[in-house]
């Protein structure tokens, strides 16, 4: 495919579309067909779809469908085809639409989290570059033109000005730099350095938990939804995590339900989440609900992630904006300093 693959908003805009036909007795083909007939725009769907529609005609399932087109994720080409072994598509569909959709949701926020500050980053480096270059020359140029009416206080002043706008500069240009080199290392091999590093940050290390924590009910809910046995379903979900501290904590849950706990009690007393949410765990267990509060605990764990981010959205944003205020204001207060000497001593 030279669309390469769809991202999370194609996924769940597909699987949704999908689980609607299903829901409404529609044959898999005729489902594919209906839905090709209903994309126009190019891309890797339309593409899909055509290879799609050959496969399920030829009498193949969803799953060996949506593997053929090489556009769709291994995760959900693997949940769909345990929903068609447990003949629970529809539920599966309808939780990887949702699953899908949250996915894009964290990334966008978590997309706006980074590039904030670099803009930020950038205009900081660009002002105190025009400060250098441009605004504190001229002040020292009219300076050295009333030489005799200066002190060498008054130079003191220049001095300390060049002097805080180079160390603010050197500042924001280390920070600029170690944030491009985490943004290469985290799409890299080498990912686990930035979290190891992130997670010596107390709110930043919240963050990535939440996250981890998001990522496995949300992966739980659905193979729960497919059909899968509890000991399989939370050994697969913990895959998704990619959190060590939420890992460490799953583990932990794994070796009490191999003593024979359910995973809702191993999660509440190995304190694996909340303990509001590990109340609501257990109650949905023990009513027969466990799916349909997974989904809710899905919902509120991505809004909790989704307040987090906006919170260390909320503290860099005036923190960056404190500290260019702060070098410009002082750097101008410091060259103004001699002329207003100049001008109470002409008065």
């Amino acid at each position: 495919m030279k669309h390469g693959k769809l991202d999370s908003l194609g996924v769940s805009a597909f699987c949704e579309s999908m689980a609607m036909m299903v829901q409404s007795g529609i044959q898999m083909d005729e489902a594919v067909a209906l839905l090709k007939s209903g994309s126009g725009r190019g891309g890797p769907l339309e593409e899909g779809l055509v290879i799609m529609q050959a496969e399920t005609e030829a009498g193949k399932g969803l799953s060996a469908a949506m593997d053929s087109t090489g556009i769709f994720p291994e995760y959900a080409i693997r949940m769909v085809l345990a929903g068609e072994r447990a003949g629970r598509l529809e539920d599966v569909l309808f939780q990887l639409a949702r699953y899908y959709e949250d996915q894009k949701t964290m990334t966008g926020k978590l997309r706006n989290a980074v590039l904030y500050p670099v803009a930020m980053l950038g205009i900081i480096i660009v002002v105190l570059v025009v400060m250098l270059a441009m605004v504190l020359p001229a002040f020292s140029d009219v300076y050295d033109n009333l030489t005799g009416s200066l002190t060498d206080s008054s130079y003191a002043y220049v001095s300390w000005a060049y002097a805080l706008c180079r160390v603010a500069l050197a500042v924001m240009v280390v920070l600029a730099l170690a944030l491009a080199a985490g943004f290469f290392l985290w799409n890299s091999r080498q990912r686990h350095v930035v979290e190891r590093m992130l997670h010596k940050i107390p709110f930043c290390a919240s963050i990535l938990e939440s996250l981890g924590m998001f990522r496995f009910t949300a992966a739980l809910s659905t193979f729960l939804a497919s059909g899968e046995i509890q000991d399989v379903a939370v050994a697969e979900s913990r895959k998704m995590a990619s959190c060590h501290p939420v890992e460490e904590r799953i583990d932990r849950c794994v070796s009490r339900m191999d003593q024979g706990h359910g995973i809702a009690q191993a999660a509440y007393e190995e304190n694996l989440f909340e303990p509001v949410y590990g109340r609501m765990l257990l109650a949905g267990e023990r009513s027969g609900s466990l799916e349909s509060v997974l989904r809710k605990l899905t919902g509120l764990l991505a809004d909790h992630c989704a307040d987090l981010v906006d919170r260390l959205v909320g503290i860099v944003d005036p923190l960056l904006s404190g500290i260019l205020m702060l070098a410009v204001g002082l750097s101008l207060l410091s060259v103004m300093l001699p002329l207003i000497g100049m001008m109470n001593s002409m008065g």
